[in-house]
């Protein structure tokens, strides 16, 4: 009877772990749409996109240069002010979004 609990709470947990994957990245979806997409589109470059897309690319870099724009030890002044407000779940959020997105 133990184990029978055991195994429900784990699965309960992977379940709920699961959920909050997927609510990540609805959230960086919406951050996306209100910080990033501005300047790096969704998908494709367009004219009123002018710096490269953020579509397919690998997650631990997108994350790595948001913080490093963040804490300023990766200079851009536009991206050093953007980055500058994003919280560390903010920024998973995002690298999250972008790198499941096809390019």
């Amino acid at each position: 009877m133990k184990s029978l609990t055991y195994l429900t709470a784990s699965l309960l947990l992977i379940g709920v772990s699961v959920q909050s994957q997927a609510a990540s990245i609805y959230a960086g979806k919406a951050k996306a749409a209100a910080v990033c997409a501005q300047c790096h589109s969704i998908r494709s470059k367009s004219a009123e996109a002018p710096f490269p897309p953020l579509a397919g690319r690998d997650e631990e870099y997108l994350e790595t240069a948001l913080k490093q724009y963040r804490d300023k030890t990766r200079v851009s002044e536009i991206m050093n002010n953007i980055a500058g407000s994003l919280s560390d779940r903010d920024i998973n959020d995002i690298a999250s979004y972008y790198n499941r997105l096809e390019p």
